[in-house]
């Protein structure tokens, strides 16, 4: 059972909380990016990973570019 020591909070005092928690979220993920010269955010693009390089993963929009530019049987809207 709950006991009658439940700290009950207000709106008000949740917003607080959250807004603190989120200050220090941020806070923390920008270390790196602070402290650092010319620091910046790792990319997050799949073909900027060595390990997926070495596994042959690329980026679909990539793989896709490639293909749509070896197409032979490509029709050339310019030339209807």
């Amino acid at each position: 059972m709950l006991s009658a020591t439940l700290i009950v909070m207000t709106l008000g005092q949740t917003v607080l909380v959250v807004a603190v928690l989120l200050l220090a979220a941020v806070a923390l993920l920008s270390v790196r990016i602070i402290l650092k010269k010319n620091g910046r955010f790792r990319s997050m693009h799949i073909s900027d990973s060595a390990a997926m390089r070495e596994r042959g993963i690329g980026c679909v929009q990539s793989q896709d570019r490639q293909q749509r530019r070896s197409n032979t049987a490509k029709i050339n809207v310019k030339e209807m």
